[in-house]
C-alpha cells in the first residue's frame, strides 16, 4: 500500500511505495522534486509491516498514546529526528490505543517505547523518554548492519 504525499509546488497527491520513502522522486504533475519523507509517519498494522520490511535503512518506531504526557514530551524529539534523518532512516509512530495488537506483538508494556528495525528485524528496543541524540545514535549503530 503506497503512501500519499502532496507536492509542495503544485499540491498534487503522489503515491510513494514504502520501499521509496527515503528516496527523492518527482511529482507526477509538475515534475518538481519530492524529497525523502522528513516527518514521522502514523501507521496501522498493515503499513507498519510494509515499511519495516521494505527499506534498506533503519526504521525507528515510536509506540505512543494520546493521553501519555511523556509521549507528548518525546514527540518533538521524534519529529526532529525524522527531519535530520530524512533520506537515511524512516520514523514511524504507532498509537498503542488504536493498534494494541502491534504493542502486544512487540511486548510494549510502557510508553513511550522506541524500537529500531532493520530489514524487518528488531535490533533494539527501549522504553522511556530519550533525546534526539540518543535516538540518532540508535539509528547510526543500526546502519552498519545494512551493509553486512
Amino acid at each position: 500500500m503506497p503512501f500519499i504525499r502532496a507536492c509542495k509546488s503544485c499540491g498534487r497527491r503522489n503515491r510513494v511505495p514504502a520501499s521509496h520513502l527515503t528516496h527523492t522522486g518527482r511529482c507526477g504533475a509538475c515534475h518538481e522534486a519530492l524529497p525523502a519523507i522528513d516527518e514521522p509517519i502514523e501507521v496501522d498494522a498493515q503499513l507498519f509491516d510494509e515499511v519495516i520490511e521494505s527499506p534498506n535503512v533503519p526504521v525507528l518506531v515510536d509506540f505512543w498514546a494520546e493521553w501519555c504526557a511523556p509521549c507528548k514530551m518525546a514527540a518533538p524529539e521524534v519529529a526532529r529526528l525524522a527531519t535530520t534523518q530524512a533520506g537515511q532512516a524512516v520514523v514511524l509512530k504507532v498509537d498503542t490505543d488504536a493498534h494494541p495488537e502491534l504493542a502486544a506483538r512487540f511486548n510494549v508494556r510502557g510508553i513511550p517505547n522506541f524500537a529500531v528495525f532493520l530489514g524487518g528485524r528488531m535490533v533494539m528496543q527501549q522504553a522511556g523518554v530519550v533525546g534526539h541524540d540518543t535516538m540518532e545514535q540508535w539509528l547510526k549503530s543500526a546502519k552498519p548492519l545494512a551493509t553486512a
